[in-house]
């Protein structure tokens, strides 16, 4: 079994490898001192369970290092807000400390918007590697891929505000207003899911001028992984 799980390590490309170990490392820093200790299994668990199944689940639906690094980014945008449990992400603290100024003053901000962010990334990353995977997997021509993955973005948006909502319900109890970050917001699902539509928007556009060349998400050579 150890030796499998060895092959399967190796048979990755080795920048692959590197993000995998840098993800594992960032979730061991984001609960350093953990400010919101009750609540960090459910925002850290899933995540770490995927980064620990990457090696297999790469090696069993292989994926372009371009698409692995948008999920890469995605889930490192997602790990350091999952710290402040979205909600505290002290970032007017810091632009206070280093210009005097806090971005929510400056852009009219009335809460802490690094879920917004964060919902926005999801589409605006996601959006390459889930055409990829229609390309490659559902033998979809590139156009089609794109409006596939556009659409799914939208449906992955959706039932992840219904899974929040069950999982705050059944495991948060009295802590689901911290867990699902909604800060008062009786909109704040439909605003999540407008953002991560508009990122995958942009996605698809900066996809398509990038048509002509050679765009995310291309078949790895049949030489073997890139290093």
């Amino acid at each position: 079994m150890v030796s499998g799980a060895v092959a399967t390590w190796k048979a990755l490309p080795v920048a692959q490898r590197r993000m995998i170990a840098a993800l594992l490392v960032a979730i061991g820093l984001a609960n350093v001192v953990q400010p919101f200790p009750d609540l960090a299994p459910l925002q850290h668990g899933p995540t770490l369970l995927l980064t620990l199944t990457a090696p297999w689940l790469l090696r069993r639906w292989p994926l372009s290092t371009g698409s692995v690094v948008c999920i890469w980014l995605f889930l490192l945008l997602h790990t350091f807000g999952a710290r402040w449990i979205y909600s505290y992400v002290p970032y007017d603290d810091w632009a206070r400390m280093l210009s005097g100024h806090d971005i929510s003053s400056l852009l009219g901000l009335h809460r802490n918007a690094y879920d917004r962010l964060v919902h926005f990334a999801f589409g605006a990353l996601l959006t390459a590697p889930v055409a990829e995977v229609a390309r490659r997997k559902g033998s979809l021509r590139q156009g089609w891929s794109l409006v596939f993955a556009f659409a799914a973005i939208g449906l992955g948006s959706a039932l992840y505000e219904i899974f929040e909502w069950l999982l705050t319900v059944i495991a948060a109890g009295e802590t689901a207003d911290y867990y699902n970050g909604q800060q008062g917001d009786v909109w704040d699902p439909q605003k999540d899911m407008a953002a991560a539509q508009i990122g995958s928007a942009l996605a698809l556009i900066a996809l398509l001028r990038r048509r002509s060349g050679n765009p995310i998400g291309e078949a790895p050579s049949p030489e073997g992984p890139a290093q």
